[in-house]
């Protein structure tokens, strides 16, 4: 029985490798597949790319190439960071029918919503960064340079530059699905995290400090944006939270969880019998 246990258990471990595989490969060719349609694009891609940073550049300002291949190679590369992620609907769509059998219904409902939301607040994120922190903060440096300064940056460093911050804005904009999540699993309570919200916004502000440039409206723009999903987080998550965390985990107070014996009843006071009155002597003769 053990032996025919151990095999079973290889079997499905197999299954779910070939599974994982055939899943990974499917998401790998709609990449490739992309990045074929895409690469024709690939010079227009990079000047929309590029059209925050030369739109406030000064008139002597210009993007230079430090070395030849990185003509070639900058578009390359944004080309597959694009096709990457235009792709995520449905690497997010494999992964979760991957794991969708192992999942109660329950389970099942929530992960639809979740996914649709995390992919569009992720593409929020990049399309805030490109049209609001992009040119606040390009304009911040193309302006703070001394006199006398041409500025001119590398289409190398430039990409690497704007990638890192697509891709952090990004995964900040997902803070709402983190507070679900982590409610979901029953890590965290609503409560707990109203509780904590001063903490949360000063962390809001360090995390912007650190991502985004020395440029203080930049800063205050990602902190406030973080702030307010993490209050449309909490609102949603005060309406999915498990029944159990709806009153502080059914917890029963020390007081409360012992019950007092019961008292004795009192005994019942014996009944008095009453006395027999005797009857009155007849009136005797004189």
């Amino acid at each position: 029985m053990a032996a025919r246990a151990s095999e079973s258990a290889e079997a499905s471990f197999i299954e779910h490798l070939l599974e994982l595989r055939s899943r990974l490969l499917r998401s790998l060719i709609v990449v490739l597949v992309l990045f074929v349609g895409l690469f024709p694009f690939d010079n227009t891609l990079y000047r929309l790319l590029a059209r925050p940073l030369t739109s406030v550049l000064p008139k002597n300002g210009a993007m230079i190439a430090t070395n030849l291949p990185s003509t070639f190679m900058a578009p390359l590369k944004l080309t597959f960071a694009t096709a990457l992620a235009l792709s995520i609907p449905f690497i997010l769509y494999q992964m979760w029918a991957f794991v969708a059998p192992g999942l109660y219904q329950r389970e099942r409902r929530l992960v639809t919503p979740l996914l649709i939301s995390s992919t569009l607040l992720f593409y929020l994120g990049m399309a805030f960064a490109y049209f609001v922190i992009f040119p606040l903060t390009f304009g911040f440096f193309a302006h703070a340079a001394p006199a006398g300064v041409r500025v001119m940056t590398d289409i190398n460093h430039y990409l690497s530059f704007v990638l890192t911050l697509f891709f952090a804005f990004g995964l900040a904009f997902e803070v709402p699905v983190a507070i679900v999540l982590l409610v979901l699993m029953g890590v965290l309570r609503p409560e707990t995290l109203s509780a904590k919200r001063r903490y949360v916004i000063l962390g809001a502000f360090i995390i912007a400090a650190i991502i985004t440039p020395p440029d203080a409206f930049s800063q205050t723009t990602l902190a406030l944006a973080m702030w307010g999903l993490f209050e449309a987080g909490l609102l949603v998550a005060y309406r999915v939270r498990p029944r159990s965390s709806s009153v502080d985990l059914m917890e029963v107070p020390p007081a409360a969880a012992v019950e007092p014996a019961a008292e004795a009843a009192p005994k019942p006071r014996p009944r008095r019998r009453a006395r027999r009155r005797r009857p009155p002597k007849p009136p005797t003769g004189d």
